[in-house]
């Protein structure tokens, strides 16, 4: 679901959600000793949203223009303008190469390592029971709605 937060837990009155008896809380999500229907699943997926963490996606260009922005490199951005100025152009060829160098090698180590953590999640993805028209069925953890 959408972060909702800590008001999510509670009911309207304040009250935490995991001390109501079974009959109030039932009451208090609009469910019953059945489960929910297909429909209202459907319904309350569509309000409310998948139960997952949103992440956002970044521009990969964005991204590996990042590796110029900072102070480090902001300072190895001034010693290439410095060795032009001075025309040191060995020292400007190297050091340049070396700023764009750490940088690809630094976006390539970055993308190995999301696309490592997204086969990790797809594989650990958490599988639940749940009761639907009085039917208990397995499905992902993402549906789990309430």
């Amino acid at each position: 679901m959408k972060d909702q937060g800590k008001q999510s837990r509670q009911t309207d009155s304040g009250k935490d959600l995991a001390s109501l008896p079974l009959t109030l809380l039932q009451k208090h999500l609009n469910t019953s000793a059945d489960g929910m229907t297909q429909t209202e699943a459907k319904k309350r997926l569509a309000t409310y949203g998948y139960n997952e963490f949103s992440s956002k996606k970044v521009n990969p260009v964005l991204k590996f223009l990042s590796y110029f922005w900072g102070p480090i490199p902001w300072m190895i951005e001034i010693a290439i303008v410095l060795s032009g100025v001075l025309k040191h152009w060995p020292d400007f060829g190297i050091i340049s190469f070396l700023l764009f160098a750490n940088a690809c090698i630094g976006y390539w180590e970055e993308h190995s390592a999301g696309k490592a953590i997204d086969a990790l999640k797809a594989q650990l993805a958490i599988k639940a029971k749940v009761l639907r028209d009085g039917t208990w069925i397995t499905c992902a953890a993402r549906y789990i709605i309430f």
